[in-house]
């Protein structure tokens, strides 16, 4: 039985794992940390990782930016392998996040769908094809009202994930309002779409002379993602210190 920590479980992702992992016989959480404190399952709720004394195999992150260095510390101190789902990292964070995987596992993803994870790929090998055909490429994702962050970790990911095999030469661009000239070639444009109760679409365009590709994920619910957290726990339980990816999950 693997025993999880569950960082932002009142949020809409923890409660969305927590009751996944109710249902699950290889997991259990056996405490959250949130600063809203009320419970609603049948684990502990502490208000900040240091007042969390429950021993626990590995720990979920879906919270926020704020505080990560101390839950990155209780990790540390107490070996604690870490799913690393939050989003939203600033370069400091990433940098602080890198330097604790020497000594402590972590495995850092913006999605965890596997669909996702393998658009990852797909956008990649067709990037390094049409990019030599002078395609422009561009990104649109959607997501729900109350998301903060724009745009979305998961199209910086395949952003990120394109522009590896472009040898690093493309820019990205996140907003054309403010200049009047045609776009650069080598750029990625990034859109977003804040509505409704959008659970996360993400659309990769391959616009060439008359004709247009494009490659498309749609989320129809968040326990995708949770299924996604679940199997990454079972992964990364018991894992040496390193950095680890959600490629490393699904092989």
């Amino acid at each position: 039985m693997i025993r999880i920590i569950m960082c932002g479980c009142n949020g809409k992702m923890g409660r969305v794992i927590s009751e996944l992992a109710a249902e699950d016989t290889q997991t259990k959480i056996v405490a959250g940390i949130d600063f809203n404190t009320e419970k609603h399952y049948d684990y502990p709720v502490f208000a900040a990782p240091a007042e969390c004394t429950v021993e626990a195999d590995v720990m979920i992150d879906f919270s926020s930016p704020q505080k990560l260095t101390e839950r990155l510390a209780m990790a540390i101190d107490r070996k604690m392998p870490i799913v690393l789902c939050t989003t939203g990292l600033s370069e400091e964070q990433f940098a602080q996040v890198t330097e604790a995987s020497k000594r402590v596992a972590i495995l850092r993803s913006a999605n965890m769908s596997l669909g996702i994870n393998t658009i990852l790929k797909l956008a990649a090998a067709a990037a390094k094809v049409f990019s030599e055909a002078n395609f422009d490429i561009e990104i649109v994702e959607r997501h729900h009202n109350h998301k903060v962050d724009a745009p979305s970790g998961t199209a910086l990911a395949i952003a990120d994930a394109m522009n590896e095999v472009l040898h690093q030469e493309y820019t990205y661009k996140y907003d054309r309002s403010g200049e009047r000239k045609p776009r650069e070639k080598k750029e990625i444009g990034i859109s977003a779409v804040r509505g409704g109760t959008i659970v996360g679409e993400h659309e990769v365009v391959f616009a060439g002379t008359d004709e247009v590709i494009e490659i498309r994920h749609t989320a129809y619910s968040k326990a995708i993602f949770g299924n996604g957290a679940l199997q990454a726990a079972k992964f990364l339980a018991g894992k040496p210190a390193g950095l680890y990816q959600m490629s490393d999950v699904i092989g």
